[in-house]
């Protein structure tokens, strides 16, 4: 099976903006596309999805067959035993643990120069920005005993309160953790004087007009610089495999976008647009292989870090929540259908084998460093902020399954940054998150685009070509 490259589009971890060029050009789709969007909408909301009480009924009353099934390539779980697991305890579990203050806040350098071209990205949308609130909107828990958070302190730039960020002043809030860099990301993660914290709840990934050549040069300077080409018959299962986790989270990406969509900029009206997920991730199955692979990769980080992260101290000042946290932790470490169904995702112990292992994980550690490093280039701020956070999470899992001090000391005890562990749950929930997206839209979708599909035209005449996402 040919692999294409996963999708290139604006939104919200890379992609750079064509600001105010082709404006003219894309109103003139605005309207049809618009209108496209909701009926598609529609008619796949008409339908029912599994992960409500029924599944997509087909023509005799029966379920629908499942599009994907079987083992998860290079992977030890099924899909069936993925979607039933992410369902019912993964997603609802992730969901709460993010919205806690340990989870919420992440730290990150926003303002830093591109090192490979000058930034020459403009984003089109407010929303692409991460809004710095006065100092009496910083949640309570960075400055003294948390005491909660009122509504009417979260109003920031025009009353959008999704635009509100987080810059705390007390570096004491967390305890426990160690300052040590990651080898497998580019971000010195120890110099606090150039770091910033952000609220992640309030700095939404979706689309944000963040698009554009510029766009196209950071997912092209990712696949053809720094990920290897796949497939290819020379090509070994650890390069095979970087592929896939760069594949499966852009594949991510783009589900998110999306989810969260701006269907309609005059009257600033939000939505799923449906066609885009089915035009950038649906048609191409290797993309939603791959986000279930990479899905898998993280969620085994996690299980085999288990013992640290269930000592952790997730201290943040409020001894309820920090109870909370600790005990959704060890819900999903230790979930017995999870420990049953999935014990091992991913099995690690079958990469870097041979006599060069050691210089290949070099090689392709060197390689995610240069990914990490061109999340700078970006240039719309929300979309920094999330490709930081997930490129983070991705290297923690990298981490955590490969490396401790990134020169093949695989006997250290392991150590992690609060700030990792926060990327790598944040990052293990949005890949649920499209995961569980993927599942419940992905067959009715496909269904609907084939009924709504024009009949086979004369033979040398292009077939029509709309543009979905307005760009």
């Amino acid at each position: 099976m040919t692999t294409k490259p996963a999708p290139m589009e604006n939104g919200a971890a890379a992609g750079a903006g064509g600001g105010n060029r082709r404006r003219g050009g894309r109103w003139r789709y605005a309207a049809a596309g618009a209108l496209l969007v909701a009926v598609l909408a529609v008619a796949v909301s008409s339908r029912s999805f599994p992960g409500t009480p029924s599944s997509s009924p087909g023509g005799c009353g029966c379920p629908a067959a499942r599009k994907y099934t079987g083992m998860v390539e290079d992977c030890c779980c099924d899909y069936e035993t993925v979607d039933s697991i992410n369902e019912e305890v993964l997603h609802p579990t992730l969901q709460e643990l993010v919205k806690l203050p340990f989870f919420r806040y992440f730290k990150v350098k926003l303002w830093c120069d591109c090192p490979f071209w000058p930034d020459d990205g403009m984003c089109r949308l407010r929303d692409c920005s991460v809004c710095e609130c006065p100092d009496n909107e910083f949640p309570e828990p960075f400055k003294k005993p948390y005491n909660g958070l009122s509504p009417d302190s979260m109003i920031c730039q025009e009353g959008k309160p999704q635009a509100a960020v987080d810059k705390t002043l007390d570096t004491k809030v967390f305890k426990g953790w160690v300052e040590t860099d990651n080898p497998w990301t580019s971000d010195d993660e120890t110099d606090n004087n150039e770091m910033t914290y952000v609220n992640l709840q309030l700095n939404p990934e979706r689309y944000t007009g963040y698009t554009g050549d510029s766009a196209r040069r950071i997912w092209d300077s990712i696949y053809k610089e720094n990920c290897p080409k796949y497939p290819s018959e020379e090509l070994c299962h650890e390069k095979k495999a970087l592929y896939k986790l760069i594949s499966g989270l852009h594949s991510s990406i783009s589900v998110h976008i999306a989810y969260d969509y701006l269907l309609d900029e005059s009257t600033n009206l939000w939505g799923q647009n449906l066609p885009l997920l089915y035009d950038r991730v649906l048609k191409y199955p290797e993309r939603v292989q791959n986000l279930y692979f990479t899905y898998l990769f993280v969620l085994r980080a996690v299980t085999k870090a288990a013992d640290y992260l269930e000592q952790a101290e997730y201290n943040t000042g409020n001894p309820e929540d920090d109870l909370k946290t600790q005990s959704l932790v060890k819900q999903l470490l230790y979930h017995p259908k999870l420990r049953s169904a999935c014990p091992k995702p991913f099995d690690e112990a079958k990469l870097w084998q041979g006599e060069n292992g050691p210089e290949l994980k070099q090689e392709i550690q060197k390689q995610f460093r240069n990914i990490s490093a061109i999340m700078d280039c970006v240039g719309c701020e929300k979309c920094r902020l999330w490709g930081k956070l997930q490129v983070l999470g991705l290297g923690t899992a990298l981490k955590i399954l490969f490396s401790v001090d990134g020169d093949n000391n695989l006997n250290q005890p392991l150590q992690l940054q609060r700030n990792e562990v926060i990327a790598l749950f944040n990052l293990l929930n949005r890949l649920s998150e499209s995961v569980k997206f993927v599942h419940e839209k992905g067959s009715s979708i496909e269904e609907v685009i084939k009924e709504q599909s024009p009949p086979t035209v004369q033979k040398g005449v292009p077939k029509p070509k709309l543009k979905l996402d307005f760009v």
